[in-house]
């Protein structure tokens, strides 16, 4: 199963609605990397506000690719986490400390937003311009 990935602007928008067998995350991983290669994104959000579990696989996954996309030269921003959720991911002792966290997409948004302005690239302002 392919997880849409949308752009908005030079942010890319990925909203994972049903649980991934390891081969699909990993597909998703793989996907996600290649566009953020392909378009110069300058930003990611995760949405996974649909997600009741996510086991320590798919939290790997996640913070895995959140960092593959920093070493690209895009910012990271996982939305949506929800309180179970988070709750177990720390029981389990899995985390996502290597990706900024929002409440929800709206927030992520200005967190890449903020973040994209504080480095200083000026290729988000061109293409509000635009």
């Amino acid at each position: 199963m392919r997880i849409p990935i949308l752009g908005l602007g030079r942010i890319l928008l990925v909203s994972i609605q049903v649980d991934l067998t390891d081969s699909d995350a990993m597909q998703f991983q793989s996907d996600l990397v290649e566009r953020v290669a392909e378009t110069e994104a300058l930003g990611v959000a995760i949405d996974i506000t649909a997600l009741d579990v996510v086991d320590s696989y798919m939290a790997r996954v996640i913070n895995d690719t959140a960092s593959m996309v920093r070493l690209l030269g895009a910012e990271a921003v996982i939305c949506g986490v929800q309180p179970f959720v988070a709750m177990t991911l720390i029981e389990m002792g899995r985390d996502l400390l290597g990706a900024d966290c929002a409440f929800n997409l709206e927030q992520g948004l200005e967190v890449l937003k903020d973040r994209i302005a504080k480095r200083g690239d000026t290729r988000f302002d061109e293409d509000e311009d635009a």
